[in-house]
């Protein structure tokens, strides 16, 4: 799975918003927090709040605030707001696939993928990564050494 830069910046922005004290939070003490692009945050921030994730505030009292507590909302909610659905291919829903001959399962795996991809981001909040409670689906996965070595194919440079 490739996670964008778009969905990282999202996540960086909303955990330092769900991990501060303060009600409102203007974007460029969020930029500031993570170090992010102020161009690239704003367009974030704008989908964010068309996605309903956050609110923004307008006037000198103003920034942006989590339109749900941050235990209400999904790593999964973040990303389907500014990178669609969780799992595509070539634009389609994987049940929306069909394949032939020696391909004929492969819609069984693209939906299984989805499914796990599901299991990991519908189970967590801001609020937990925030407090570090990560599912026990996630301590498991990452108590798996061969989780954290890279398996880059013979094309990539080491690294």
């Amino acid at each position: 799975m490739h996670i964008s830069a778009r969905a990282d910046y999202a996540m960086r922005a909303l955990l330092t918003l769900a991990a501060s004290s303060s009600q409102r939070v203007k974007g460029e003490e969020l930029r500031a927090a993570q170090g992010l692009p102020r161009k690239f945050l704003e367009q974030i921030l704008t989908e964010l709040r068309r996605g309903g994730i956050v609110h923004s505030h307008r006037g000198a009292e103003g920034g942006y605030s989590l339109a749900r507590p941050a235990d209400q909302i999904t790593l999964a909610d973040v990303m389907r707001a500014v990178d669609g659905p969780l799992a595509e291919v070539r634009g389609l829903r994987p049940e929306d696939t069909t394949y032939a001959g020696a391909a004929e399962h492969l819609q069984e795996v693209w939906v299984a993928v989805r499914a796990s991809l599901r299991t990991v981001l519908e189970s967590v909040t801001l609020a937990d990564v925030v407090a570090g409670r990560l599912s026990l689906v996630i301590e498991q996965l990452n108590s798996d050494p061969a989780a954290w070595v890279s398996h880059a194919h013979h094309s990539e440079v080491p690294g």
